[in-house]
């Protein structure tokens, strides 16, 4: 890990001492530090096992660290991202060694000469949602129970296709699994997906993305569906509204016709006071009764109502402050026996 951000600190330092820089590659760097204090006061300082992201209770930590360089020209396009903090212990915690510290390490290349066609592969950031582990670029603080228990990241090859006109995304995907650099052992299955975006115009946005695939061992294979919808809005040049709603399946048994579900809806409007004051409100539920994805050991599964308000202000440009209450009512005592819980959460984020 240590030779790794070494590396890229030596590039960056070739970056800023050489006269003239091909303007293809590029070079960033995101930090992006938090508080937050559980209300249920956890002995181990580990917040709800659903949540991966600001997930140490109180304590000055952080959540992401990255350095990442970008190589771009009109034919060929790569990424690689290293990173530290706890969104990369917790939420990679099932790759193995420095797998663990990648961000994204990908390659793509344009196919065709007339048309917006690419063959992207490697490490990539999920198809899935409309957020992601980069906190700034999320509207809320926290990351929502929908992003938190679908994929940030994965492992494959993408087919893409932009119209002309910017307004129809494509994409077809193979990968490795749900959230997987490295396959399950005993699993030779590859999973598939698909991502279908519509923009009318700049303040509007449509998604519908998709997922087929089997997280177990070949011998005892469980095809998991899932589709993931959102509506991105921008009503005026202060008010914002995203709309999500996520359901999956999953076979109860190897080849059974019978499937445990999951659903999740989520609204969120942001309103911007001024240029630099943003309040966001969002309001969501999660259930999983059959613990597909989220295991709570309880009669009803996972029932959980969560509702959060932020108050973000921009110092300057690449300087950003938040502060978030939130609080998850759930049908069975799961928050330290109790049925409800409050966290509150500030953030500080810098890019470069």
């Amino acid at each position: 890990m240590k030779n790794l951000f070494l590396t890229v600190l030596a590039l960056m330092a070739l970056k800023a001492n050489a006269q003239e820089t091909p303007k293809a590659l590029t070079f960033s760097g995101y930090i992006e530090t938090y508080y937050s204090y559980d209300f249920s006061n956890p002995a181990n300082h580990e917040k709800s096992v659903f949540l991966y992201n600001h997930n140490r209770h109180n304590e000055l930590n952080l959540n992401l660290g990255l350095l990442k360089a970008s190589y771009n020209t009109d034919k060929l396009r790569a990424n690689v991202g290293i990173m530290v903090g706890t969104y990369a212990q917790y939420n990679l915690a099932a790759e193995q060694g420095l797998l663990k510290n990648l961000y994204e390490a990908n390659v793509g290349v344009k196919i065709s000469t007339k048309s917006n066609l690419w063959i992207d592969t490697g490490v990539m950031s999920s198809h899935i949602g409309f957020e992601s582990a980069i906190g700034k670029d999320s509207w809320s603080l926290t990351r929502s129970l929908l992003a938190e228990n679908s994929p940030y990241y994965e492992s494959g090859v993408k087919l893409s296709f932009t119209s002309t006109n910017e307004k129809w995304y494509m994409a077809g995907l193979v990968l490795n699994g749900w959230q997987r650099i490295q396959r399950v052992q005993g699993n030779q299955t590859p999973a598939f997906g698909t991502q279908l975006t519509y923009k009318p115009n700049t303040n509007i946005t449509f998604n519908w993305s998709t997922y087929a695939g089997n997280e177990q061992p070949d011998s005892v294979i469980k095809w998991r569906y899932f589709n993931n919808f959102y509506g991105q809005f921008q009503l005026n040049e202060k008010l914002g509204l995203i709309a999500g709603f996520d359901i999956g399946f999953e076979q109860k048994a190897n080849k059974s016709s019978k499937y445990n579900s999951w659903l999740t809806p989520i609204l969120i409007a942001r309103y911007a006071a001024t240029n630099k004051v943003r309040i966001v409100a969002r309001a969501e539920y999660y259930q999983d009764k059959d613990e597909v994805i989220i295991t709570t050991g309880t009669p009803n599964g996972f029932q959980t109502f969560g509702y959060s308000l932020d108050f973000d202000y921009a110092i300057i440009d690449n300087l950003l402050w938040r502060v978030e209450g939130r609080v998850f009512h759930s049908k069975d005592k799961i928050f330290a026996d109790k049925n409800q819980n409050f966290y509150l959460t500030s953030a500080l984020y810098f890019s470069f």
